[in-house]
C-alpha cells in the first residue's frame, strides 16, 4: 500500500472515531436528559433570564441596542456578554500594543533605569498568574477608591468604587469638515506634511463654520448614582486593566525581539543619510520590526 493511501485511511479512521464518540455522547446526553423531563432543544434561550449584568449591552426588538434586563431572555444575555467581549478585546488590543511597544522602547534604551524599569515590569508580570493580578486590581485597587459619596471628579469624569463615568462624546455640527479633512489625509498620507496640513484645513473651517466637530457630555452627579455619561464598572475595569498589564509583557519582548531583528545595516544607513535617532527609530526601524512582530504577537492569535 502506497504511504500516502495509507496515511489518508488512518486520518480516515481516526475522524470516524472522532465522530462516533460525538455522536455516542449526544445520544447518552439525550437520553438521560429526557429520563429526567428536560427537553434536547435550544429551547431555552427564550426563556427568562431571571439575572442582571453589572454592565452590557443587548439587542431587543424594536428597541436597538440597550442595557440588559432581568426580565430579557438567555439568548440576549449571551450576547449582552458577546457585546462585552468585543469591546474588552478591542480596547485591550489598542492599549495593550501601545503599552508593549513603549516597554520594548524601555528595555533598549541607553537609559540604564528604563531599562531596569522595563526588565523588572517584564519578569514580574511574566511570572505571576494572570488570575492573581485580576484578583489584585479588583480587590487590591479597584474597591479601595472612595465611595460615591466621596467620588473623585477630574477633566469632566467621575472615579469612586461604583467605577469610573466618563463624559459622553457627541457630534458637533463641524463635523463634517473633521470627517473631509480625514479623507484627505488618508488620501495624501504619502506626502506627510500636504496630508496633515489638508487635515488642519478642514478642521479649521468645520469649526469657523459649524463650530466644534466634538463635544463632551459631562456626567451629572446625583445622590445614588450618575445621570448620563459612560460608566466602566469595577469588574469591566479590573478585567481590562489586569489583561492590558499582563499581555503587554508579552507583547514587549516580541517587539524587543523585532526590532534587534533588523539588520544593523538599516541603522547604519539612515544614520549615514542624517537621521536622527528618533527618525531613525520611528521611519526605518519601527515599519520592519512591525512586519516582524505581528505574526508571533499574542494579539495576533
Amino acid at each position: 500500500m502506497a504511504p500516502r493511501l495509507r496515511d489518508l485511511l488512518l486520518q480516515a479512521l481516526v475522524l470516524g472515531l472522532v465522530a462516533w464518540g460525538l455522536l455516542a455522547l449526544l445520544a447518552e446526553a439525550r437520553a438521560r436528559m429526557a429520563a429526567q423531563g428536560i427537553p434536547f432543544s435550544f429551547g431555552f434561550l427564550r426563556e427568562e433570564a431571571g439575572f442582571s449584568l453589572s454592565e452590557g449591552l443587548t439587542y431587543a426588538p424594536g428597541e436597538g441596542l440597550r442595557p440588559f434586563y432581568p426580565s430579557d431572555t438567555y439568548l440576549q444575555a449571551l450576547l449582552a456578554g458577546f457585546l462585552n467581549t468585543l469591546k474588552v478585546a478591542l480596547l485591550g488590543l489598542v492599549l495593550s500594543t501601545l503599552l508593549g511597544l513603549l516597554v520594548a522602547a524601555g528595555r533598549l534604551s541607553a537609559n540604564p533605569l528604563a531599562r531596569a524599569l522595563g526588565a523588572g515590569y517584564v519578569e514580574a508580570i511574566r511570572n505571576t498568574p494572570l488570575l492573581l493580578q485580576l484578583f489584585v486590581w479588583y480587590f487590591a485597587v479597584l474597591l479601595k477608591l472612595p465611595p460615591w459619596e466621596k467620588a473623585l471628579s477630574f477633566g469632566g469624569a467621575l472615579l469612586s468604587q461604583r467605577g469610573l463615568v466618563l463624559p459622553e462624546v457627541g457630534l458637533g455640527q463641524g463635523a463634517l469638515g473633521l470627517a473631509l479633512g480625514l479623507l484627505a489625509f488618508a488620501l495624501l498620507r504619502r506626502r506627510l506634511p500636504l496630508a496633515l496640513g489638508a487635515l488642519l484645513l478642514g478642521l479649521l473651517l468645520g469649526w469657523v463654520l459649524g463650530g466644534p466637530p466634538l463635544y463632551l457630555l459631562p456626567p451629572v452627579k446625583e445622590a445614588y448614582g450618575a445621570r448620563g455619561g459612560i460608566l466602566l464598572s469595577p469588574e469591566f475595569a479590573a478585567l481590562l486593566f489586569g489583561l492590558v498589564v499582563y499581555t503587554a509583557a508579552f507583547i514587549a519582548e516580541v517587539f524587543r525581539g523585532a526590532i534587534l531583528a533588523v539588520p544593523k545595516g538599516q541603522w547604519e544607513a539612515a544614520y549615514a543619510l542624517g537621521l536622527e535617532g528618533r527618525d531613525v527609530f520611528r521611519l526605518i526601524v519601527l515599519p520592519q520590526a512591525v512586519r516582524i512582530a505581528v505574526p508571533p504577537s499574542p494579539t495576533s492569535t
